[in-house]
């Protein structure tokens, strides 16, 4: 992707920008303020435009189901624009919703979250489709993001990614065939379409109605869809 040299909004002098796969957290810093999302990760950078109205509710009431539960339980969620350092990275990335179990006050920091979030939400769009599931979900499983949900308005589903949980061995039930291409230490993957409810492995009890949350990302409830059909791949 080709960024023009423009005068930013956090510079004032002009600047010309480096090629992609030399993007640097500096560089990332003069960008500017001007509605769009720049993620630089492992040097590329990645833009996307400003969230839809409907984007926008539909993450709130997303927020709002997340907040409840897992504040009830002791832990902090927040939702975008938030800054994530992941470990091992140079530079920020800005999901839509992250959460934090109890305890993990200490990765929140002035200038964002330095560490890896317990549960991280994407909300998928046409505009970033391809990024957040071959670009990012393989970069928060490396990380240590141990659950990470895709919101698909489009396919009408939510996505539950999971780290194995400690003492878990390599197999398991719940594994799909296409999972260690998409993001290879995920161990555990579920499809939750009309009429389920998306529930969390790491924060006990907390389940989000699929409707709920997609009848307002998408303005409307979908028809009814085959119940023996939940369990998808994912392609």
């Amino acid at each position: 992707m080709t960024v023009t040299p423009h005068v930013t909004a956090r510079n004032t002098e002009p600047f010309v920008w480096p090629r992609q796969g030399e993007w640097t957290y500096e560089d990332w810093l003069r960008l500017p303020d001007d509605g769009w999302r720049y993620e630089v990760i492992r040097g590329v950078l990645y833009m996307s435009p400003v969230p839809t109205i409907r984007h926008q509710r539909g993450s709130r009431e997303l927020f709002l189901r997340i907040h409840e539960h897992v504040t009830t339980l002791g832990g902090e969620v927040l939702f975008a624009p938030v800054v994530v350092f992941l470990p091992g990275e140079t530079t920020p990335v800005e999901p839509d919703l992250i959460a934090l179990a109890p305890g993990r006050e200490e990765i929140v920091e002035r200038n964002g979250i330095h560490g890896a979030p317990d549960l991280l939400v994407e909300n998928l769009s046409p505009s970033t489709r391809w990024h957040d599931r071959r670009i990012k979900l393989p970069l928060f499983a490396e990380a240590g993001v141990r659950e990470t949900w895709l919101v698909d308005p489009e396919a009408h589903t939510i996505s539950v990614f999971a780290l194995p949980m400690e003492g878990e061995g390599e197999a398991q039930p719940e594994r799909r065939h296409l999972e260690s291409e998409v993001a290879p230490r995920y161990e555990r993957a579920r499809v939750y379409g009309a009429g389920e409810r998306a529930q969390s492995v790491v924060f006990d009890g907390l389940a989000v109605e699929v409707d709920g949350v997609l009848g307002r990302l998408t303005g409307v409830l979908p028809p009814d869809v085959d119940r023996d059909d939940h369990h998808r791949h994912l392609e």
